[in-house]
């Protein structure tokens, strides 16, 4: 282990000498440029990015200070170096001083360097230089476009370079779809193209289950994928090159999962990585460009979603990703969430995206999901590496599932062997609803075929910040106001209380909330906790 660590750092501090040499920056100077053939419309960004209500105009800023202001935040200047703030500009804007910002940074920016050239930064500043080449090519002198063009071929040449090097999926989607736009805006030049096409094959083969659905299980991601490639798609529309199947085929799988996952219900489940999306505007965008997607099945991306008018129960019965796919895993296999008339009964905690602070290591902990807790344990183990995002470091299986949904019994039973290695012992879990009497009926097995340790347990339930609980006089019943809506939550011999808790359901803050928690010791025998929530 340590002796591989050492190879990895030498080998990494290699690579970066020869990415910074003379001899590389010649390999990645195109020795022919050509001039942009095709110019996309801005528009066809509008379901990737949010813009403000109010265009601005560039001549209200400083052009001098841009890129040296000190008190600028790493992430404001990354922000900055994407450019993707062009869009935000109006075509009223002036295209001198468009071009003079861009002119700037290629004079800077005119070698590789670690900062400015990542992956992502790379992609998103070609997509958004040619996206809007109406303020920052058009009209420009011979010398700026000569700069211009020679400059997006000699990024791109790096990014093909070393786009497989990245180990986040999101970045690559972005890089590919660089390297595609360049291949339709230089067509010169079809190894662009081609190499784009390659690279994005490669990565939803690697990144996608035969449903489109992520193999991360990462909700967010779904969404993020079915943005680039309905993007892509319009490119080659637009520019009146003909669809590849493989981009259709794409698009018709992951727009099935996401409204199977999103549009069937329009509120976010909180597995996975996800948090509110607020998903409407693209919804609009979907609906401006003629995009219709339907899904009615009941099971996807090994997430279970039964509907009705006003209820659904939506259950994590899928095993954990592999390793190299797990950075944003939660460990909440079994984990559920009630939605009643359009609101949160009960929900998951959702997900605190920053790497860097503590708090992320906290949201992927089963603590934070509503499921089962043994020993303080969590049904994953989880490992850092060099200050990155922790991995899977042991997972888990999905060891059965049955799931059954008619007009008046509902009900989605599985488990998993989380807790098999460490204390011998299964997860099973069943969900029943009763439809006609609004009552959720809940059976959680501790299973072993030996003699099981005795260990703490707790099964959390987690409530939205909104919701309000009150624990009865006599302590055998919490009660629950969701917004006006009363229910019932009890479990017959068993240790109930409530709970402060942590809500990450917004991106990146968090807010405090209450949760319902059934606690106790395992004993020698296998165990049944039953517990039920019936509206009132």
């Amino acid at each position: 282990m340590i002796l591989n660590n050492l190879l990895k750092i030498i080998k990494k501090k290699i690579n970066h000498f020869y990415l910074n040499s003379n001899l590389y920056n010649k390999r990645i100077t195109p020795t022919s440029i050509e001039l942009i053939e095709y110019q996309p419309s801005p528009n066809l960004l509008d379901g990737l990015i949010k813009y403000e209500k109010k265009k601005i105009n560039i001549e209200n800023y400083s052009l001098n200070e841009i890129w040296d202001n000190p008190n600028l935040k790493e992430k404001d200047k990354q922000n900055l170096n994407s450019f993707f703030w062009l869009f935000s500009l109006d075509l009223k804007s002036s295209k001198k001083d468009t071009q003079k910002v861009v002119y700037q940074w290629i004079n800077t920016n005119d070698r590789y360097n670690s900062k400015n050239w990542k992956i992502d930064i790379i992609g998103k500043r070609i997509i958004a230089w040619i996206s809007n080449s109406r303020l920052t090519y058009e009209d420009g002198s011979i010398d700026y476009k000569n700069k211009f063009n020679g400059i997006i071929k000699k990024q791109i040449n790096h990014l093909i370079n070393e786009i497989e090097t990245s180990e986040l999926l999101n970045d690559k989607i972005i890089g590919c779809a660089a390297i595609i736009l360049t291949g339709l805006s230089y067509p010169q030049n079809n190894n662009y193209f081609n190499t784009g096409l390659s690279l994005l094959k490669k990565l939803t083969k690697y990144s996608l289950d035969n449903d489109g659905f992520p193999k991360s299980r990462n909700i967010k991601q779904l969404s993020f994928y079915l943005k680039y490639f309905i993007l892509i798609r319009e490119w080659f529309k637009e520019s009146q090159n003909e669809v590849p199947d493989f981009i259709n085929e794409n698009i018709y799988y992951l727009g099935q999962a996401y409204a199977f996952i999103w549009q069937n219900n329009e509120i976010d489940f909180l597995f996975n990585g996800n948090n509110r999306s607020n998903n409407n505007d693209f919804d609009l965008y979907l609906k401006r460009l003629g995009y219709n997607f339907k899904n009615q099945n009941n099971e996807l991306g090994g997430y279970v979603v039964l509907n009705s008018k006003k209820n659904s129960l939506i259950m994590d019965v899928g095993s954990s990703p592999n390793t190299k796919l797990s950075s944003d895993y939660q460990a909440g296999a079994l984990s559920f969430e009630i939605i009643s008339n359009g609101k949160k009964l009960i929900s998951n905690c959702g997900y605190f995206q920053k790497v860097d602070h503590q708090l992320n290591e906290i949201s992927k902990s089963s603590a934070v999901h509503s499921t089962l807790i043994v020993d303080d344990k969590s049904s994953c183990n989880f490992n850092k590496v060099n200050g990155k995002k922790s991995k899977i470091n042991q997972g888990l299986r999905i060891l059965k599932k049955k799931i059954v949904f008619e007009k008046n019994y509902w009900k989605i039973n599985a488990s998993h062997d989380g807790y098999l290695k460490l204390h011998g012992i299964v997860h099973d879990r069943e969900i029943e609803f009763y439809p006609e009497q609004l009552k959720f009926i809940g059976h959680d097995k501790i299973i072993s075929n030996k003699s099981i340790k005795n260990l703490k347990f707790e099964i959390r339930f987690h409530l939205e910040p909104i919701v309000k609980v009150m624990k009865t006089q006599d302590g055998k019943s919490i009660l629950i106001d969701l917004d006006g809506e009363g229910w019932k939550f009890s479990s017959e011999n068993m240790m109930m209380n409530i709970d402060k808790g942590l809500y990450f359901g917004e991106k990146n803050s968090f807010t405090d909330n209450q949760n319902i928690f059934i606690s106790g010791m395992t004993n020698e025998e296998n165990q049944t906790i039953r517990w039920e929530i019936t509206k009132l």
